[in-house]
């Protein structure tokens, strides 16, 4: 496994297994089991998700030590707030049965985020967090926050793939040190993903599906991804990235199918974020 080291020293896998949209709890503990078994170490789960009880009961279960695990979670827009921040992260420990949370992110750039991450930072200070950060902040938001608190944020979890790779943000990101990390690394299989011809003429060259191409396109940036997959030999596969390289000429092959927009939601989108604040856990 690669690593990448965070802006306060910490090591993070370059890539993850992420259990998003995996609810039932009985198959999210099986899939977190096949994911560490298989060799993956960074788990990625966030209170919104629903099952942070099911990731902490496999990390038990799979008696790897928690130093050897990177467990990232994150706190959801109902939670923001000083007071209510620090409760929830307190239930999300409970629920990983875990002394520390190794990166704790804000998992949407609304409600009282400046209060959340003041908790964040407290608990980092006390060592609950070993590094902190946040999610799906453009890079409007994410200067503002850099600027008006005392931790830079450690990581900026965003959308990107193939057809969205938000250069300009990653460059924003590079600046302050912030370390740009992918959900949705396959797009969910938009845009033909995993049948687009150009994907599949690159990996044919290393005997690579289109999935393998994708995550190896993003680690050779300097992209953390986190991929999901209920099955396990799609566990082996996404993992199966470091014995190839791709050229030069390969990623500008790939870069061009950049579309420069996402494929999911727009923070600028009042509907969506109408929507988006209308959730809670």
């Amino acid at each position: 496994m690669k690593y990448v080291e965070l802006n306060n020293g910490v090591k993070m896998p370059i890539l993850g297994f992420g259990v998003f949209q995996i609810k039932d709890h009985e198959e999210c503990e099986r899939c977190v089991l096949d994911a560490i078994e298989v060799g993956y170490r960074l788990i990625d789960t966030a209170q919104g998700y629903g099952n942070e009880e099911a990731v902490g009961n496999a990390i038990k279960k799979s008696g790897v030590p928690s130093e050897e695990l990177f467990i990232t979670t994150k706190v959801w827009i109902s939670n923001a707030g000083y007071e209510n921040a620090k409760k929830s992260i307190e239930e999300s420990l409970n629920k990983l049965q875990l002394d520390y949370i190794d990166l704790l992110l804000i998992h949407q750039p609304f409600n009282d985020y400046y209060g959340t991450y003041r908790a964040m930072e407290d608990l980092y200070k006390e060592e609950k967090l070993k590094a902190i950060g946040v999610s799906n902040f453009y890079p409007d938001r994410l200067i503002d926050l850099i600027k008006y608190n005392n931790v830079v944020p450690a990581v900026n979890q965003v959308e990107v793939h193939p057809f969205h790779q938000q250069g300009k943000a990653h460059e924003i990101m590079k600046k302050y040190g912030v370390q740009i990390q992918a959900w949705a690394p396959f797009a969910e299989g938009k845009n033909n993903m995993f049948g687009d011809e150009t994907l599949k003429a690159v990996g044919g060259k290393y005997n690579k599906s289109n999935a393998q191409v994708a995550l190896r396109y993003l680690i050779q940036r300097g992209v953390v991804v986190i991929p999901k997959s209920v099955r396990k030999e799609r566990m082996i596969e996404n993992i199966d990235v470091f014995d190839f390289e791709l050229t030069q000429e390969d990623m500008g092959i790939i870069a061009a199918l950049d579309k420069g927009k996402s494929l999911f939601f727009s923070h600028y989108d009042p509907e969506m974020v109408e929507y988006l604040t209308s959730l809670v856990r």
